[in-house]
C-alpha cells in the first residue's frame, strides 16, 4: 500500500476515534447506543472528512509544523487526524451581526453540521430514555425511591468520582423541594438522573431488585 493511502487512512482512523471519544463523552449513560445510531454515524462522517481534508491542505500548502524527517509525516498525520477542527477554525473573513463580528471559515460550516447530528443523536436517545425510564418507574413512590434507589444505585458503582455523586445529590434534592411537580413526573426524573449516573443496566437490575420495598401505598407485608 502507498504511503501517501496509509496516512488518509491512518488520518480517517484517528477522526472516527476522535469523533466517537467526543459522543460517548456527552452521552455517558448508554455510550454504544449513542454510537449505533444514524446521526452518530452522520457525526463520526463529518469528523472524518474534515481530518482528511485537513491532511490535504496540511500536504497541498507543505505545512511542517517544524518537524523533519520521518516525524514530518507523523506529524502532519496527528495535527489532521486530532486538531482538523482546530485547523479549519482560522477565518477567512469576519462578518458582523448586530453588535458581534462572527468568524467565517471551513470551520464554521463544518460546526454547523456536526452541531445538527449531535442535536439529532441527542433526541433519539431522550426518546429512548422517556420510554426506558417510564417503564421502569412505573408505579414506584418517589420519597421510597429518592431515600432508596438513589443511594443503592450509587452503592452498586465503585468508581463514580465524589464531585459527580455530590452533584446529583443537589440535583436530586432540588427535585424534592420542588412542589409544583406531581410525584409521578418527580420519579421518572429521578430516574433520568440516577440513569446518567449508572446507566440503564444498573438501573434496571436495582429497580427489579428493590421493586416491592420501593412501590407506592402501605409497606410490603402490611
Amino acid at each position: 500500500m502507498p504511503p501517501e493511502t496509509l496516512d488518509f487512512l491512518a488520518v480517517a482512523l484517528l477522526g472516527a476515534l476522535v469523533g466517537g471519544a467526543e459522543l460517548v463523552s456527552r452521552y455517558r449513560d448508554a455510550p454504544h447506543a449513542a454510537l449505533y445510531t444514524w446521526p452518530a454515524l452522520v457525526y463520526v462522517a463529518l469528523n472524518v472528512a474534515a481530518s482528511v481534508l485537513a491532511l490535504a491542505l496540511i500536504r497541498g500548502y507543505g505545512w511542517t509544523f517544524n518537524a523533519t524527517g520521518a516525524g514530518q509525516r507523523w506529524t502532519q498525520v496527528l495535527v489532521a487526524g486530532v486538531g482538523a477542527m482546530a485547523l479549519f477554525r482560522t477565518s477567512l473573513f469576519t462578518v458582523r451581526a448586530g453588535d458581534r463580528d462572527i468568524g467565517v471559515g471551513p470551520g464554521s460550516f463544518l460546526q454547523i453540521f456536526r452541531d445538527a447530528a449531535d442535536r439529532e443523536v441527542d433526541r433519539v436517545r431522550a426518546s429512548a430514555r422517556s420510554m426506558a425510564v417510564a417503564r421502569l418507574m412505573e408505579g414506584i413512590d418517589y420519597l421510597r425511591a429518592e431515600q432508596g434507589l438513589a443511594p443503592y444505585c450509587l452503592a452498586l458503582m465503585q468508581n463514580v468520582p465524589d464531585e459527580e455523586q455530590t452533584k446529583f445529590q443537589q440535583a436530586v434534592d432540588m427535585l424534592t423541594a420542588e412542589p409544583d411537580i406531581d410525584d409521578a413526573i418527580k420519579v421518572r426524573i429521578l430516574g433520568l438522573h440516577i440513569l446518567n449516573v449508572v446507566g440503564p443496566a444498573t438501573l434496571t437490575a436495582a429497580v427489579e431488585a428493590l421493586r416491592d420495598e420501593l412501590k407506592a401505598g402501605p409497606p410490603a407485608g402490611q
